[in-house]
């Protein structure tokens, strides 16, 4: 695969951004995308959702006062609202130039797990959100705080249960297994003074704060320091601590690059990240450019987010309805806001299970034919798209090579290898004799092109 077909695919969803790549330069390149900028604007479809308490609570007295067909109606107008969310995100993955902002969105998505439907409200879903995107490239410290303080994150984890005389764990011990140190790097005495410390951190208008009558003031040891600490000043020992770095140079790492990074790598980057005060543009930076320069290919299985954004660039299946997509990823097992538990999508080997591979090939199957590939829902051919029209695919292709420079050139940008069987197997379905000037030239390529997607080569990266 061409390295910067490879890069475009690993910084962003596709290899659409490539010819930038190429153009830029990979440096150039990741500043372009660290500038980016992003619209704080509140979506429309939120407009009706509750923002804050007072809203809230209102809604919940309605629901009470209203029968049991009006409740249905409430609840599934909300869910209607979080899967146009889902649209909204998957809509601004694909359209952005510099789509690497959104990217680091989703793996800070992934990291802090907080899901719709633990929460239950979409507003507070979709500030978590836009936290993560503003502090996609910040400091991790600086955003673990943050965080730690939305009303998502204290409801997902239940420390509104967590109170002076009736203490939650929860949210305590994910801070340390999940968000900052691993396990094995504290002690259960941690976990449980840790979760006095976040007693009485509630839900709160704009953010969670502290209830009074409800906090815990006696001091605590935490780390061997002893003192009255709340969230702020826990998360400032947490980062004294020496494995703070690697949880996330690891998980970096699998993200982007390798589904197994070597450990020397793990600590390399580790130490760095440590000496650059947790600052994530440096880190990135440095991954990238120092990796970039490596034969990588082939060490990491694409997620289904990258699958279909893939197939749907190399179609030019600009139009297709991005509800349906986020369908596609829920039918993958990953679905937007949605993680099955807090740890998140696992990744790796887990996105290629027989049932996994065996829904990719369908949908390849259908959406080369322009087709849907629901069985349950079936969608018709207008709604492929969001504007009704039937979806129109098409593979680009030199017109005038023959049939072993485009199996070349689409070798190229789609497989990370090829042998000498796959090599016949194209020639099978592209004839020495093929005519790039027939009627039915582009159904040729767009055969080969399928049968491409649908090997196990075209899953990995």
């Amino acid at each position: 695969m061409d390295k910067n077909n490879l890069w475009s695919i690993r910084l962003g969803f596709s290899s659409k951004q490539s010819p930038l790549i190429a153009k830029m330069g990979l440096e150039q390149f990741l500043e372009a995308s660290i500038k980016s900028e992003f619209s704080p604007k509140i979506p429309d479809f939120l407009k009706d959702s509750p923002k804050s308490l007072q809203e809230l609570r209102a809604k919940r007295q309605t629901l009470q006062k209203s029968s049991t067909d009006e409740t249905k109606e409430m609840l599934k107008k909300e869910l209607q609202i979080s899967f146009e969310m889902k649209a909204w995100w998957i809509e601004k993955m694909r359209s952005e130039e510099f789509p690497l902002r959104e990217k680091m969105t989703c793996f800070w998505h992934n990291h802090f797990v907080s899901t719709y439907q633990k929460v239950k409200v979409n507003h507070w879903i979709f500030q978590h959100n836009q936290l993560l995107r503003e502090n996609a490239f910040g400091n991790f410290k600086t955003l673990t705080k943050q965080v730690l303080q939305t009303n998502a994150m204290v409801r997902y984890l239940d420390n509104v249960d967590n109170k002076r005389d009736k203490i939650n764990e929860n949210l305590s011990r994910e801070l340390l297994e999940l968000f900052t140190l691993g396990i094995g790097n504290y002690s259960e005495e941690d976990i449980k003074n840790g979760a006095k410390g976040l007693a009485g951190l509630n839900l709160g208008e704009d953010k969670a704060i502290y209830r009074k009558l409800l906090e815990n003031n006696d001091p605590i040891t935490y780390f061997g320091k002893n003192g009255k600490f709340k969230v702020e000043e826990m998360v400032n020992i947490i980062f004294e601590q020496k494995a703070v770095p690697y949880l996330l140079t690891r998980k970096i790492l699998q993200w982007f690059i390798y589904d197994n990074p070597p450990e020397t790598l793990v600590t390399y980057y580790g130490d760095y990240f440590r000496k650059v005060n947790f600052e994530v543009q440096p880190l990135l930076a440095k991954i990238f450019i120092e990796e970039f320069s490596k034969d990588t290919a082939g060490s990491k299985i694409k997620d289904p987010l990258v699958f279909i954004m893939q197939l749907m660039h190399e179609l030019n299946a600009t139009q297709m309805n991005p509800k349906l997509i986020a369908f596609f990823l829920k039918q993958q097992g990953m679905d937007l806001f949605n993680q099955p538990n807090v740890k998140g999508w696992n990744g790796g080997k887990e996105w290629l299970t027989s049932q996994i591979y065996l829904q990719r090939n369908n949908v390849a199957d259908l959406l080369c034919d322009g087709r849907s590939w629901n069985r349950r829902i079936q969608f018709s051919n207008e709604m492929m798209t969001e504007n009704g029209a039937p979806l129109k695919v098409r593979v680009n292709w030199n017109k005038n090579g023959n049939h072993q420079s485009i199996i070349a050139d689409l070798t190229n940008r789609l497989l990370f290898k090829t042998d000498d069987n796959l090599q016949k197997e194209w020639e099978t379905i592209l004839k020495y004799d093929f005519n790039p000037k027939a009627e039915n030239a582009d159904y040729a390529v767009l055969r080969l092109f399928n049968a491409m997607v649908k090997t196990p080569e075209f899953q990995i990266i």
